[in-house]
This record gives C-alpha cells, sequence and structure tokens, in this order.
C-alpha cells in the first residue's frame, strides 16, 4: 500500500453506553458511563497494535460529548474531525448484561448527534490520504448520515483506500428491518474485508449453517476479499479465495460482558491486513490473523466497557504463548 497519513479512518457513532454496575446502598441499579460506538471501538484497538487513526463523526455539545472526545484523544485517535451539534444531544446506550455477558440495548437516540452528520461536512482529503476506510450500518438509518457514508465510501473508493465494513446490526435503530438489510447490502457491495456476527448472517440469508450463509454473500457480492465469520463463545470463521480456516475461542473464564468484542476482533484484523495485504494470504495467515483477533476480544469481555478497555499487544501475545 502506498504511503498515506492514516493507517484508518472510521466514520460513524460515538456514544455512551451506560452499563450495569452493581447496586447503590438503597438497592437502585448503578450505570457506569463508558465511551464507546463501534467505529472508535475499532481505532482505539489498532491504536493498541501502533496503527495511525481518524475519526469522522458527531456528538452533542454537552457534557457526554466532549467525555468522548477526551476520552478518544487520550486513546491516541485524531479527533481533529469530529464535529460538535448545538441542538441534538449526545447518542446515549443503555445496556442490559447478562449472565452469559450477552446484551440489551436501550437507545436514546431520537435524534441522536451522530445522526446529523451531514455529506458537506466530510474532510474528503482525510478520508483519500487513509489506507482503510471503515464504516457500520448504523452510519446508515437515516438519509442525511447515509448520504454522508455513502459519499466517504465512494471518495475511499477512489483514493485507493481498502473498504472495511461491519454490519452491527441493531434492530431498534432502524425504522424497518427491510431498510435494515438494504443499507447492509449497500456495505456488502462495495467492501473488500467484511466482520460479519452470525446472528447478521442469519439475517442477510436465513441460514445458520455458516458454510452455506458465506457461500451465499461470497456468491453475490465477489468483492468481498476477506470474509470473516464471528461466532460468539464458538469462535471465527475466515473464508479467503478458496480456504476455509475455523479458529475456536479463547476460554479462560472470567467474562463480564461482550461490549466491544466484536471491534476488538475486527480492529485486530485491519491491523493484520495493514501488516500483510489481502493478496496470497495462506491459511496459516489466517489461522493466526483469527487466532490474535479471538484472543483479543477475549480479553475485551473480562473488562466493562471499550475505549477505554482494549488491551496492549503485549498482554494478547502473553495469552497466546501461555
Amino acid at each position: 500500500m502506498s504511503e498515506k497519513k492514516f493507517d484508518v479512518t472510521a466514520l460513524g457513532e460515538l456514544l455512551i453506553d451506560f452499563t450495569e454496575n452493581g447496586l447503590s446502598s438503597q438497592g437502585n441499579t448503578l450505570f457506569e458511563a463508558n465511551p464507546g460506538g463501534a467505529p472508535c471501538n475499532v481505532l482505539a484497538m489498532l491504536k493498541k497494535l501502533g496503527k495511525s487513526c481518524a475519526f469522522i463523526g458527531k456528538v452533542g455539545e454537552d457534557m457526554f460529548g466532549h467525555l468522548l472526545q477526551d476520552a478518544a484523544a487520550e486513546a491516541g485517535i485524531c479527533m481533529d474531525y469530529l464535529l460538535f451539534d448545538k441542538d441534538v444531544r449526545t447518542t446515549l446506550a443503555y445496556v442490559k448484561t447478562f449472565e452469559n455477558g450477552d446484551r440489551d440495548f436501550s437507545f436514546y437516540r431520537n435524534p441522536g448527534a451522530d445522526m446529523m452528520l451531514r455529506e458537506d461536512e466530510l474532510p474528503l482529503d482525510v478520508i483519500s490520504s487513509s489506507r482503510i476506510f471503515h464504516f457500520g450500518a448504523l452510519s446508515m438509518t437515516h438519509e442525511g448520515v447515509r448520504e454522508a457514508t455513502c459519499k466517504a465510501i465512494g471518495c475511499a473508493k477512489a483514493s485507493g483506500a481498502i473498504i472495511s465494513f461491519d454490519p452491527n446490526l441493531r434492530p431498534p435503530l432502524w425504522d424497518s428491518l427491510e431498510n435494515a438489510r438494504a443499507q447492509i447490502e449497500y456495505g456488502l457491495a462495495r467492501c473488500g474485508v467484511l466482520k460479519i456476527a452470525d446472528n447478521e448472517l442469519e439475517f442477510m440469508t436465513g441460514e445458520t449453517d455458516f458454510d452455506r450463509g458465506a457461500a451465499i454473500l461470497r456468491a453475490k457480492y465477489p468483492n468481498i476479499k476477506l470474509f470473516n465469520v464471528t461466532a460468539g463463545a464458538e469462535g471465527s470463521y475466515s473464508f479467503y479465495e478458496d480456504k476455509r480456516v475455523f479458529v475456536p475461542a479463547c476460554k479462560l473464564g472470567g467474562v463480564i460482558e461482550t461490549t466491544g468484542a466484536g471491534d476488538t476482533f475486527c480492529a485486530s484484523v485491519l491491523n493484520f491486513v495493514l501488516d500483510h495485504g489481502l493478496e496470497g494470504l495462506t491459511e496459516g495467515d489466517l489461522a493466526e490473523m483469527l487466532r490474535f483477533a479471538n484472543t483479543a476480544a477475549y480479553l475485551v469481555t473480562t473488562r466493562k466497557g471499550a475505549i477505554r478497555s482494549m488491551p496492549e499487544k503485549a498482554e494478547v501475545e502473553a495469552l497466546l504463548n501461555a
């Protein structure tokens, strides 16, 4: 890849995940304000892996918006292109965590500031000077931010950047599941690297069998060179050319919640792509990539939050070599 200013630029939501953190002396549930949002979570992990990153998005001109800016900047992400909306508040998500670590979300985004990003506000020069452009489907739920996302994708493709996509399906944030499916299809048709979760694969294909589901989407979207499926506690799959590799998840116990696990996995994959490219990958390469990504994702599940909870590279390697 040619020399560019940023390794990865991501566009999308930046929000507060309010996660349960015990009970007060009166028996009321306590919530901790964790900085999050899938695209910025990905960048936070990439910074831990030594990559240069920039974020494009919008938050409210409020205490949470500034908290998010500070947390992301503290993580080493370039936040020069974060915008503040004076009229619309920062998006909030309340996260209910179950015993197995799975989650249920209640969003306060009607509207939320991340939806207010307009295409005329995009720093196109930043997108053009990035090796990888990453986005998710939540920046396509509403017309204005959808137009901005589509323009950003076009700019990135024109500059020769690799396009990375994570559907990150959150049904409550869509006006209809048909619209969600259509916008995810748009992303699938334009990315070269895909991270898709098992439930999203089933949503898009009707298949619970990963191989059959992947085959359907790979046939429909031959532009996807590296097709990765995360299967939660089971592990992950990578499909590349005629190769199929499965690596089981890291299961050492201590899981608190799964927030940020998929984003950590995604970042680890993008880090591998930055280091090795997308040509001539072997089954051994894919297995190495998945082992690191699975282990990094596991470490995040043992902590609360995302942006401030990403593991150091040395932590991942130590666990891999244990």
